[in-house]
C-alpha cells in the first residue's frame, strides 16, 4: 500500500531557470512497477534498488560541463557542476548539495560497513554515500553513481521547471 504524498520544502527551478524556495513540493511516491516501466534497468537497480555502479564506468564521471545534476527518478535539482570536483574514487563527487533541503542521508549498515547514504528528499531513490575526506569548504564528498542522476545543461535548466513554483 503506498503512503499518502506529503508536501516538503524544497529548492526547486522555476520557468526562467531560476532556483527558488524552499516551496511546498509533493513527495513522489510510485509503485514498484511504475518506476521499473520509467527507469531503465541499470537506473531501477541503483536508484531504487541502492545498488553500485561500478567505479569508473558511469557516463557522468568526466562530465565537465556546467549545470546542474538532477533526480534521474523525479528530476528534482541535486548538485551543481560548482561543486563537482575530481576526486579519484571513480564515481562522480561533489562537496556539496544544490540545496541542503533537497538531499537526506539515512545511515546505511550493509555490506558490513558503517556508511551514510545520501537519498533525493523528493522520491527516496538512492544517490551514493557521503564521506567526510573531501575537499574545502565543506570537507565532505558526495559520492553519487551516474545512474541516479540526469544532467542538464546551464542553458537549459528551464527545462526542470517545477509547477510547484508557479505557486511559490
Amino acid at each position: 500500500m503506498l503512503r499518502a504524498p506529503e508536501f516538503l520544502k524544497l529548492r526547486i527551478f522555476d520557468r526562467r531557470g531560476e532556483l527558488v524556495g524552499p516551496v511546498e513540493s509533493p513527495r513522489v511516491v510510485k509503485t514498484d512497477a511504475e518506476w521499473r516501466e520509467q527507469l531503465t534497468e541499470p537506473q531501477y537497480r541503483i536508484a531504487r534498488g541502492k545498488d553500485t555502479e561500478r567505479p569508473f564506468c558511469g557516463t557522468l564521471l568526466d562530465n565537465q560541463r556546467a549545470g546542474v545534476y538532477a533526480c534521474v527518478c523525479c528530476g528534482l535539482p541535486l548538485f551543481g557542476s560548482g561543486s563537482k570536483f575530481h576526486s579519484g574514487t571513480g564515481w562522480p563527487s561533489f562537496f556539496q548539495p544544490l540545496a541542503e533541503e533537497n538531499v537526506h542521508t539515512e545511515e546505511d549498515r550493509s555490506y558490513g560497513m558503517r556508511r551514510t547514504e545520501i537519498l533525493c528528499a523528493r522520491c527516496d531513490a538512492h544517490l551514493g554515500h557521503v564521506f567526510d575526506d573531501g575537499p574545502r569548504p565543506t570537507g565532505l564528498r558526495f559520492c553519487v553513481n551516474s545512474e541516479s542522476l540526469e544532467f542538464v545543461d546551464q542553458g537549459d535548466l528551464a527545462r526542470l521547471a517545477d509547477p510547484a513554483a508557479d505557486h511559490a
